[in-house]
C-alpha cells in the first residue's frame, strides 16, 4: 500500500469518528459478532482467498499483532524499516472487520493487495470461510490461557468504543464464562482449533510459549512458512518483536487509530503483555468459581495451557 493509501486509510477512520458507536452484537450461526459484521456476513463468508495467503487466528487479545509483526518481520528477513511501511492493520487486513462508511472493510481492503497477504482474523474454527481450507493455505493459530486473555479483553472492550459496553469486572467475567462477548466463546474458539489442527494442517501456537522462549517460536514460525533467515535475523526478530519494542513502534501500537475509536488514555492497546497478570485482578472466590468452570467447559479436550510460567 502506498503512502497515500496509507493516510486515506488513517483519515477515513478519523471521518468516521463521528458515526462510531458501541455496536450491539447480532448472533451468526450462533456465534455473537458486531451488527456491521453479522450484516455483511454473506460477502465474508464468500471470501476466496489465495493459496499463497496466510491466515493468523486468534480469540481477541491472545498475541494476534505480535505474530502479525514476526510474520511480517520473517518475510523481509527481519528488515525493520520495511515493516514500518504502515500500520499493522494497514499490512495486515483484517478479513471480517466492516465498519460505517468510509471506512473500507477488510474485503475491499484485501483487493488493493496482490497475494501473497498476511490475513487476521477472530473468526472460530466454523466460521472462517471454507476457501481457506479447499485452497490449503497456512493458518497460523495462537492460544492464550482463558484468565490472562480474559482481563486482556476487558480492558480492551473499555477502550475500544466499537464493542459493546462491558460494564464492571464483576458482571464482564460471567459474561467470558457464557461466551457472550464478540466472536463468542472462548473455550468453543481455542477447542475447535485445536481439534482440527492436524487435519488442516493448522499452526498452534500458545501466547505463553512465545514469552518464555520467543526465539524457539520465532523459528517453529519460520519453519512452517517454509521459510531461511540467519541466525542474526531471528535474534533482530525476538529484539524488534519484544513487548516494549512494539509498545513504542508507531506501526504496531494501533495509535493510529483515532481515541473516537480506540481511545487509548482509558488503556492502551498494549497494555502489559505478561503471564499471570490475572492474579492481579481475580478476587480467591472469583478464581476458584472461574476453574471449576473451566474444568466442566475444557473436560473433552487436553489442550496444554499455562497460567504461569
Amino acid at each position: 500500500m502506498s503512502e497515500e493509501e496509507e493516510l486515506s486509510y488513517s483519515e477515513a477512520i478519523e471521518k468516521a469518528g463521528a458515526s462510531i458507536s458501541r455496536f450491539p452484537l447480532i448472533p451468526v450461526r450462533g456465534v455473537p459478532l458486531m451488527s456491521y459484521i453479522a450484516n455483511n456476513w454473506d460477502s465474508i463468508w464468500a471470501f476466496r482467498p489465495d493459496p499463497s495467503d496466510l491466515l493468523i487466528a486468534t480469540y481477541p487479545k491472545a498475541g494476534t499483532t505480535w505474530t502479525q509483526e514476526i510474520v511480517d518481520l520473517l518475510f523481509h528477513n527481519g528488515d525493520a524499516e520495511a515493516c514500518k511501511r504502515a500500520p499493522t492493520p494497514v499490512r495486515s487486513p483484517f478479513l471480517e472487520i466492516f465498519s460505517p462508511p468510509p471506512i473500507p472493510s477488510g474485503l475491499d481492503h484485501m483487493k488493493t493487495m496482490d497475494p501473497p497477504r498476511i490475513i487476521k482474523t477472530h473468526l472460530p474454527f466454523q466460521l472462517v470461510p471454507t476457501g481457506f481450507w479447499e485452497n490449503k493455505c497456512k493458518v497460523i493459530y495462537v492460544a492464550r490461557n482463558a484468565k490472562d486473555n480474559l482481563v486482556s479483553y476487558f480492558y480492551f472492550d473499555c477502550m475500544n468504543l466499537t464493542q459493546p459496553e462491558p460494564g464492571p469486572w464483576e458482571g464482564y467475567l460471567p459474561k467470558f464464562m457464557r461466551g457472550e462477548l464478540s466472536w463468542g466463546s472462548w473455550y468453543d474458539h481455542v477447542k475447535g482449533y485445536w481439534m482440527e489442527r492436524e487435519k488442516k494442517n493448522i499452526l498452534y501456537l500458545f501466547y505463553e510459549d512465545m514469552k518464555e522462549n520467543p526465539r524457539r517460536e520465532v523459528e517453529r514460525i519460520m519453519r512452517y512458512l517454509d521459510l531461511s533467515v540467519s541466525e542474526e535475523v531471528i535474534s533482530r526478530i525476538v529484539e524488534l518483536t519484544s513487548f516494549k519494542n512494539m509498545k513504542e513502534n508507531p506501526m504496531a501500537n494501533y495509535s493510529c487509530i483515532p481515541k473516537p475509536v480506540f481511545d487509548q488514555s482509558i488503556s492502551p492497546f498494549m497494555r502489559k503483555g505478561e503471564v499471570g497478570d490475572w492474579r492481579n485482578h481475580f478476587t480467591p472466590q472469583q478464581s476458584e468459581m472461574f476453574d471449576q468452570d473451566y474444568e466442566k467447559q475444557m473436560k473433552d479436550v487436553n489442550i496444554p495451557f499455562r497460567d504461569n510460567i
